[in-house]
C-alpha cells in the first residue's frame, strides 16, 4: 500500500495526519509492555483474565495491569466481557501474532525494537550532529534480539524450499562435505536453517557480536547441530578460508565497508561456488512517494542500522535502505562480475542476490 502524505494539506490536516502517528506510536508502546511483562502470552495461555489474575500470574501489579488492559481494549487488541470485574481475552489472531515465535506473523519483536532504538534518543541525537553513530553493542539486547526474533521463524521454515528452488543455488549448496560460511549471523537461526536444510554441509557462522554468537552456539546445540555448525567471533572482513558457498542476511547494509567485505567473501569462495546476499526488498527509484515497506525500512535506518554503520569510520554510510542499484555497484566495485536477483518472492521484507565470480 502507498501512503501519500498530505504534502499540500492544511494545517488541520496536517494535524490529523500526526495524531493518528501519535495514535500508532502508543499502539507500539502498549505491546512493547505487554510482550515484555509476559501480559500477551499469559493471556494466550490461560485468559480471560480479570487484572487482579493477570497481574497475579505475571508477577506485576494490578492497577498497572488493569490500565493497560483497559488501553488493549479500547484500542481493538483485546475483547472485554463486560462483566464485573471484567475479564479481557486475546483473539486467537492477535495470540499468533503477538506470542507464537514461530510463526511467520509474529510481530511483537518489531514493538521491541522500536522501542529499544528509542531509548538511546540522546545518543542518536549527538551522532545526528556530529556524524559519529550508535553501534550495534550500543543498542543492546532489544536490538539484537528483536531482529533474532523476527527473522527466526523466516529462515526456519522458508529458507530452504527458497534455495530448493534456485538450481544453481541448491546444486552447491547439496555438494556432499560442502562447507558454507554465514556472514554477520547473528544467533544463528539462518545457519541452523542451512544445516537442517542441507545435512551433507558444515556451516561457519561469524559476527562481531560476541553476545550474538554465544546465543547462536546455544541455539545450535539445542537444534542437536552443534557438531556440523560452529560459530566464531570476528569481523566480517576477515573471512578466510575456502568455501563452497557464502551467505549474509540482512547485514550488507550496515557494514561500514561492504566493498571490503565483498572483496573478502570473493577471495573466500570457490571458482565454482556461489555468493548470496538478503537484503531489504526496497526499489530503484527515489525515496517518495514510498510504499509501506520503506517508510519501515527508512525508521529502521533513521534509528539503527545507519548510526550502527556510522559507528565505525571510515563509513560509507549505507542505510538500510540499499538499493539494487547500490548493491550491484558495490559487487562490481568488489570485483565480482554482476549481480543478477535470485526468483524467490514472497519472503517477508527481503530480496535475494547472488553475485557472479
Amino acid at each position: 500500500m502507498t501512503i501519500s502524505p498530505p504534502v499540500h494539506a492544511n494545517a488541520d490536516d496536517w494535524t490529523e495526519h500526526v495524531f493518528g502517528a501519535a495514535l500508532g506510536a502508543i499502539d507500539i508502546l502498549a505491546i512493547h509492555l505487554g510482550d515484555r511483562l509476559g501480559w500477551y502470552r499469559a493471556l494466550a495461555s490461560a485468559g480471560p483474565l480479570t487484572a487482579d489474575e493477570l497481574a497475579d500470574r505475571t508477577g506485576t501489579h494490578p492497577r498497572y495491569a488493569r490500565e493497560w488492559l483497559e488501553q488493549q481494549s479500547t484500542s481493538g487488541y483485546l475483547e472485554a466481557d463486560g462483566g464485573l470485574p471484567t475479564r479481557f481475552s486475546l483473539p486467537p489472531g492477535a495470540a499468533e501474532a503477538l506470542t507464537d515465535e514461530r510463526s511467520l506473523a509474529y510481530i511483537s519483536p518489531l514493538a521491541r525494537m522500536l522501542v529499544g532504538a528509542a531509548t538511546h534518543m540522546p545518543a542518536l541525537l549527538d551522532a545526528y550532529r556530529t556524524g559519529h553513530g550508535v553501534s550495534w553493542d550500543q543498542m543492546g539486547d532489544d536490538a539484537r534480539w528483536s531482529q533474532a526474533a523476527m527473522n527466526r521463524p523466516w529462515f526456519e521454515q522458508m529458507l530452504a524450499g527458497a534455495l530448493e528452488g534456485v538450481p544453481d543455488v541448491h546444486g552447491v549448496l547439496g555438494r556432499a562435505d560442502a562447507v558454507i560460511a554465514d556472514v554477520a549471523c547473528g544467533a544463528g537461526w539462518s545457519s541452523i536453517a542451512l544445516a537442517d536444510a542441507y545435512p551433507a554441509a558444515r556451516i561457519v557462522g561469524i559476527d562481531i557480536d560476541e553476545p550474538s554468537i554465544e546465543r547462536a552456539r546455544e541455539n545450535a546445540a539445542a537444534a542437536g547441530l552443534a557438531d556440523r555448525v560452529t560459530f566464531r567471533p570476528g569481523d566480517a572482513l576477515a573471512v578466510d578460508g575456502t568455501y563452497d558457498a557464502i551467505f549474509i542476511f540482512e547485514a550488507l547494509h550496515d557494514m561500514p565497508r561492504p566493498v571490503e567485505v565483498l572483496e573478502a567473501m570473493r577471495r573466500a569462495v570457490k571458482p565454482d561456488g556461489v555468493v548470496v546476499v538478503m537484503d531489504e526488498a526496497v526499489g530503484d527509484g527515489g525515496p517518495t512517494p514510498g510504499d509501506d515497506v520503506e517508510r519501515l525500512m527508512y525508521g529502521f535506518s533513521l534509528f539503527v542500522c545507519l548510526p550502527d554503520g556510522m559507528s565505525s569510520q571510515p563509513s560509507v554510510g549505507t542505510g538500510t535502505v540499499m538499493r539494487p542499484s547500490t548493491l550491484k555497484g558495490y559487487a562490481l566495485e568488489a570485483g565480482f562480475a554482476d549481480v543478477t536477483t535470485l526468483p524467490i518472492e514472497d519472503f517477508g521484507f527481503f530480496r535475494f542476490y547472488q553475485l557472479h565470480v
